[in-house]
């Protein structure tokens, strides 16, 4: 249980971190478009996360019906983003063509929330 207490740490704070990064700088997000449309940069952001998914699952694989499933799905999402778009970066480029803008505060605020909940299974701060 440790290492689903630190990766749900570790994933909470880096979703709440994220969060209020592109909400107090929104000009971050329109440059993250920008940013994944250079090829360099798309192999650079799909090998860190072929790197942080794989990672994420070697040390946390587990499949329950408790709040453990989130950081295993966090784990196999970013591998199968990071092979999808390392593999495919000209389907990683339309896609995120394709993507609309007003998706991302929606995104974005699901994002906080699942921060939250992961920090609370940690910190206990909310009581229910």
């Amino acid at each position: 249980m440790n290492t689903s207490i630190f990766l749900a740490e570790f994933w909470g704070w880096y979703l709440i971190i994220f969060f209020v990064i592109l909400i107090i700088n929104t000009k971050r997000i329109k440059q993250m478009f920008d940013y994944i449309k250079d090829e360099k940069l798309l192999f650079i952001v799909s090998f860190m996360a072929i790197i942080i998914g794989l990672i994420n699952i070697l040390l946390h694989n587990i499949w329950t019906s408790d709040w453990r499933i989130i950081i295993t799905l966090f784990g196999w999402i970013a591998l199968f983003k990071g092979i999808v778009f390392f593999s495919f970066p000209d389907l990683a480029k339309k896609q995120l063509k394709n993507f609309q803008v007003k998706w991302v505060l929606f995104i974005l605020m699901f994002l906080f929330f699942m921060g939250l909940y992961l920090l609370n299974k940690v910190y206990h701060f909310l009581i229910y």
